[in-house]
C-alpha cells in the first residue's frame, strides 16, 4: 500500500440479508461533514442480491463491496474487510445501524487533540421498534483503563468505534470463530494494555428490534461471553498484563459462570447447571 494510497479513515461495513437496512448504514455514512473516507461494505454470502445491490444504488467511488462465501461470524468478516481496506484509521459500522452526520468529523478531531490514544469510542442512542431506550442508569467508566468494567459487559459498540489500523495489526484483529460476543472478547484484549478515548456525544444510533440480530438468535449472549472470556483465561492471556488482571478476569469468569449456572437450574438443565457451578469454582 503506497503513501499516497492511504486514506484517513476506512469505515467497515459487515453484512447479510440486509439490504433496505444496510442501504441506510451507507447513506449514514456518504452524508458524513468529513471528506476522505472510504466505504468498505463486506458480505457475508447473502441471498438478497447485496452485492449487485449495492453497486446499484451506490456509484460512488468510494463505496466498493466485497463478497465472502457464509460464514455467520461477524468478526471475521470485519476482518476481511480491515484488511482490504486502505484507511490509517479503521471505523466499524453494524449494517443495522446509522451514524449522525458529524461523527467520523468528531472522532478525528478528538484524535488530533489526544494523540497518545489509539482508540477511541462515543456515546450512542439506543432504539427499539421506533422508541428510544433510556441510558440514564448506565453509570459505568467510559474512558481511561476501562478493563474492569469491559469485563463485566460489552461497554464499547462496534458502530461507535475508531482505532488506529495499527492498533488493529497489533491485537490481530476480532476473534473469527465467535458467532457472538466477539466484540467483547476483542475488547479485553485491549482494555488492559490501552486507554479508551470515548466523546460523551450519542454520534451513533443503535438500532434494535428488527428480528434479524445475531444476539436475539439465541435469546442470551452471556454463553458466548463466558467462552470468550475462559478460553483468555485458559492460555493464561492475562499474565502478560499483570497479576491484578488475571485475578480480576478469574472472579468474573466464576461471577458469570455462576449466575450462567442459576438460569440454567431454572430452566430445567440440570447437567448445563451442574457443569457451570463446577467451572465457577475452579477459578475462584
Amino acid at each position: 500500500m503506497c503513501v499516497k494510497d492511504v486514506l484517513p479513515v476506512s469505515v467497515i461495513i459487515p453484512t447479510y440479508n440486509r439490504f433496505t437496512l444496510l442501504c441506510e448504514a451507507v447513506r449514514s455514512v456518504l452524508n458524513q461533514t468529513s471528506p476522505g473516507f472510504e466505504v468498505v461494505v463486506v458480505d457475508d454470502g447473502s441471498g438478497d442480491g447485496t452485492p449487485g445491490g449495492v453497486a446499484r444504488a451506490f456509484p460512488d467511488s468510494r463505496v466498493r463491496c466485497i463478497s465472502l462465501d457464509h460464514t455467520g461470524m461477524p468478526g471475521l468478516v470485519r476482518n476481511r474487510g480491515a484488511a482490504l481496506s486502505r484507511g490509517k484509521y479503521l471505523a466499524f459500522l453494524d449494517s443495522d445501524d446509522l451514524w449522525l452526520p458529524d461523527k467520523l468529523e468528531k472522532q478525528l478531531h478528538w484524535f488530533r487533540e489526544n494523540p497518545g490514544f489509539p482508540i477511541c469510542h462515543t456515546r450512542e442512542r439506543w432504539v427499539r421498534n421506533g422508541r428510544e431506550i433510556s441510558q440514564a442508569s448506565l453509570k459505568h467508566r467510559r474512558q481511561g483503563m476501562i478493563f474492569e468494567e469491559s469485563l463485566a459487559k460489552c461497554i464499547i459498540g462496534p458502530s461507535t468505534v475508531m482505532m488506529e489500523r495499527s492498533l488493529f495489526e497489533e491485537t490481530g484483529g476480532f476473534r473469527e470463530d465467535l458467532e457472538i460476543a466477539e466484540d467483547y472478547e476483542y475488547w479485553l484484549r485491549i482494555t488492559p494494555i490501552h486507554g479508551i478515548g470515548y466523546i460523551d456525544q450519542p454520534l451513533t444510533v443503535k438500532q434494535a428490534g428488527h428480528g434479524d440480530q445475531l444476539s436475539e438468535k439465541y435469546g442470551h449472549i452471556e454463553f458466548f461471553r463466558i467462552k470468550g472470556l475462559k478460553d483468555l483465561v485458559d492460555r493464561d492471556w492475562f499474565s502478560r498484563v499483570d497479576a491484578a488482571a488475571v485475578r480480576s478476569a478469574r472472579l468474573e469468569l466464576s461471577r458469570k459462570c455462576r449466575i450462567y449456572a442459576a438460569g440454567a437450574r431454572k430452566r430445567g438443565k440440570t447437567g448445563e447447571a451442574e457443569e457451570y457451578e463446577t467451572l465457577a469454582e475452579r477459578y475462584v
